[in-house]
């Protein structure tokens, strides 16, 4: 029988795909041969390079190779997210994203990749609960009262944050909306500064991590008034969450693992797996929260759903509030 040339491209094709799908499974089936290298957008030291060196000795004690720590801090992540969305999509250059890459794209024009299409989701990694704390003469004690006192008192109140269109300010601005309140923003650099101002009153109100504020609190130098999300860590059980009052309000920076686009699907199950099994482990549960990290593992597939959303929150807001970087 003699084949059409349109038949014979077609079985090119076919071939040349069943080929791919074979050499994909016998790499992932070997992988990792090599060395991985895990990029953090941040530098050593804060709470997502934290994040990072609870997991890679963990991971390659899975792996059976080293996961190596590499820090390309700068650009609010984005340095780091360029040279991943760059690399070859083999499953040995990583990065560990946190929410705030989800954000830069509304605020930052400049960006040379997209966090939703050049990179594939590997696993969510970690929540990093946030805290609402005031000075201990502020009048509201609980999220109820909280609520009651800024409704009643438009632009009375400000509120402090480690910057412009973080997921601490965007999160605030989120339940203002909710709430139908105006409150003042004061960006500051971090919260090293804030907690001291909010000691002092100089600012009445702090959006920090729960790391930055817990221990404040236990001395009683600080009020926690309110976690943002519904999650209870070990330390903070006592701390009221903003659900109790507005049900299902749920903010919280998270980390997440990513791969470039393209990286072979079983490249990704082997890593999202390795993660599972290390994000179960009740030792790496402890060590977590010690860091102000709960957890919260999520596979490949409806990681890449969630992740949309979240994107489509932050951009929400930002257009409903006008946020422009600074």
């Amino acid at each position: 029988m003699k084949l059409t040339y349109n038949a014979i491209r077609r079985r090119s094709l076919l071939l040349a795909a069943l080929l791919g799908l074979a050499c994909a499974g016998a790499q992932a089936q070997s992988y990792p041969t090599k060395p991985i290298r895990l990029l953090v957008g941040y530098s050593a030291g804060g709470g997502v390079d934290t994040t990072a060196r609870l997991l890679a000795p963990r991971l390659s004690a899975l792996l059976g190779q080293q996961v190596v720590v590499e820090n390309r801090a700068g650009a609010s992540g984005m340095i780091a997210g360029d040279v991943v969305a760059k690399a070859a999509p083999d499953g040995y250059t990583l990065l560990l994203g946190e929410s705030g890459l989800l954000i830069d794209p509304y605020l930052h024009s400049h960006m040379t990749f997209d966090p939703l299409k050049s990179f594939a989701p590997v696993a969510s990694l970690f929540n990093m609960p946030l805290m609402i704390v005031t000075g201990n003469d502020f009048p509201a004690k609980t999220p109820r009262q909280f609520v009651a006192l800024l409704k009643a008192n438009p632009g009375k109140y400000s509120f402090a944050t480690s910057g412009v269109g973080t997921v601490q300010h965007l999160g605030f601005e989120m339940f203002k909306g909710e709430i139908g309140a105006f409150v003042v923003h004061v960006p500051y650099r971090g919260a090293a500064q804030i907690v001291p101002d909010v000691m002092s009153g100089q600012v009445p109100i702090g959006v920090v991590s729960v790391t930055a504020g817990l221990a404040h609190a236990k001395a009683g130098t600080l009020h926690a008034l309110a976690l943002m999300s519904p999650v209870k860590l070990a330390g903070a059980e006592d701390i009221p969450s903003l659900s109790e009052v507005l049900p299902g309000f749920n903010v919280a920076p998270r980390v997440f693992l990513l791969a470039p686009a393209g990286t072979p699907a079983p490249v990704i199950e082997r890593l999202s797996e390795a993660v599972r099994t290390v994000l179960a482990s009740p030792e790496l549960v402890k060590a977590a929260a010690v860091q102000g990290a709960v957890p919260a593992y999520m596979a490949a597939g409806p990681l890449a759903a969630d992740l949309r959303r979240e994107s489509a929150t932050w951009g929400g807001i930002i257009r409903d509030q006008k946020i422009a970087a600074q």
